[in-house]
């Protein structure tokens, strides 16, 4: 018994010595699961964050490249030689001989040159009117096929200008350059339904005159036949009939 009493106050005493004797590194450290989750957590939920703002930033970012893009103009701009085409059309309409395309000048014409024959009439006056008709119908065919020949001139001018504005729109970076360039495509259409416009009322006018020629030669030698057929009467059928 005594034996075994020293042989465990030995033990104890040799392992208080080992104790005493063990560096400061070698103490023992306690463990907490809990506040190591917890700060696990708080890194995790400040990591997420950081790439939140990183994100915003990255948006910000393409927010802005994309605005600079969609405030970039078309580098192509076929409008100023479209209104030219425009402003040549117009002044080939306004360059109309004789007869031109206003109603007072038409109303005075019709109460004139294209007036019905009467008796009160000479027949020098309707020589003279007839002459004048044919004049303003050979005035307004020309004027016709001047229009047709700038349109037909301008077609190839079209062409070229659409390819380029069709080729700018596919290669539009941006809101604003495709916009710019369907203005353009519509500012190319209203020059083309001008020009259209343009030939129609050439040729329109170019009839008219004809039709109004015909109609005037008509009562023109119905009054030529009365006074042939009334004694007394001083007319000259060769004179006449070369207008007709």
């Amino acid at each position: 018994m005594n034996r075994l009493c020293r042989l465990a106050t030995a033990s104890m005493i040799a392992i208080t010595v080992a104790v005493s004797l063990r560096p400061a590194s070698a103490q023992l450290v306690v463990f907490d699961p809990h506040n190591y989750a917890q700060n696990v957590l708080t890194a995790a939920r400040s990591l997420q964050q950081i790439n939140n703002q990183i994100v915003s930033l990255q948006n910000q970012a393409q927010m802005l490249v994309n605005q600079a893009k969609n405030l970039a103009t078309l580098p192509f701009s076929s409008l100023l030689q479209l209104e030219q085409s425009i402003q040549g059309t117009q002044q080939l309409l306004a360059q109309a001989q004789r007869i031109a395309y206003d109603v007072g000048q038409i109303d005075r014409a019709f109460s004139t040159t294209y007036a019905p024959a009467t008796s009160g009439i000479s027949d020098q006056a309707l020589v003279a009117n007839a002459q004048v008709r044919w004049q303003n119908a050979m005035a307004g065919l020309q004027d016709a096929m001047r229009t047709q020949a700038t349109v037909v001139g301008n077609l190839n001018t079209n062409r070229t200008q659409m390819s380029a504005l069709v080729t700018s729109s596919q290669g539009a970076t941006g809101a604003l350059q495709a916009s710019q360039a369907g203005n353009q495509l519509m500012a190319l259409q209203a020059q083309q339904l001008a020009d259209l416009t343009a030939v129609v009322a050439a040729h329109g006018r170019a009839q008219n005159l004809e039709s109004a020629q015909r109609a005037a030669a008509l009562d023109q030698s119905r009054e030529q036949l009365r006074r042939f057929l009334t004694p007394g009467q001083g007319y000259q059928p060769t004179a006449v009939r070369m207008f007709h």
